[in-house]
């Protein structure tokens, strides 16, 4: 008797299903694709968050230098006082009000404390003995700040070290080997800006002042972890003595 075919379909090799190995053949190669994709996008997510970190963090420096920069510039020199004094700690100076000259002088200091950069600034002097005062906080708020001088301070960002070196007699030198003492008296108000001279003040703004130096060149480590690393310096020339300094 003749055989008939119960299936509608022929059994040839155009029709035949994968096999189990071939399965598990596809799904390793499937996983091994899927694992590459994803350590490319996590590379490039790692990449994009280092340039972003690295950006923001380089935006912070640029206005920490820019700040310190304006601070130097509006230096104001003040006769029997000191117009900036270093101490290995921190960088004491008197400058020029923010607003207008008529609004007296301030003293701003510069500290590293606990890995952080700080600078504080005092409220407007307009007499030598207000000066003299703030003078004497700034040096407090760098060793031991208390809560009032806490809410003057400001937190610029984390740095490992500083250092700072003068320019003067045609060379660059520690600034703590360069500077010299002033003597500041604790009454009277010639020199500070908006304020009237005393009498018996000495005729010369310069009298018994200590110099301003040509330059001063800052040296910054920013702290390790960051995305900045490596020494960055900066110096600054005074406007009024000031030439090549290299």
């Amino acid at each position: 008797m003749p055989r008939f075919c119960t299936s509608p379909w022929p059994r040839t090799a155009a029709h035949r299903g994968f096999t189990l190995i071939e399965l598990l053949v596809a799904i390793a190669v499937m996983a091994l694709l899927a694992i590459m994709s994803w350590r490319g996008l996590d590379g490039m997510v790692r990449s994009q968050e280092q340039t972003r970190q690295r950006a923001d963090e380089l935006m912070v420096m640029q206005t920490v230098l820019a700040q310190w920069s304006a601070d130097l510039d509006a230096l104001q020199v003040i006769e029997h006082t000191e117009p900036i004094d270093w101490d290995g700690q921190a960088l004491r100076l008197t400058r020029q009000g923010p607003r207008q000259r008529d609004d007296g002088a301030v003293v701003v200091a510069w500290a590293l404390r606990g890995g952080q950069w700080l600078r504080w600034q005092s409220p407007a002097v307009r007499t030598r003995a207000e000066w003299a005062q703030a003078w004497q906080r700034a040096a407090q708020w760098a060793r031991t700040p208390g809560e009032a001088e806490r809410r003057s301070e400001t937190l610029l960002m984390p740095l490992q070290n500083w250092r700072l070196f003068y320019y003067r007699g045609g060379a660059w030198s520690n600034a703590l080997s360069s500077g010299t003492s002033g003597a500041a008296s604790a009454g009277g108000t010639a020199g500070l800006p908006g304020a009237q001279p005393t009498a018996g003040a000495p005729a010369n703004p310069s009298a018994n002042t200590v110099p301003v130096p040509d330059g001063i060149r800052l040296q910054i480590t920013p702290a390790p972890g960051g995305a900045l690393s490596g020494d960055l310096t900066m110096d600054w020339v005074n406007p009024i003595n000031g030439g090549n300094k290299s």
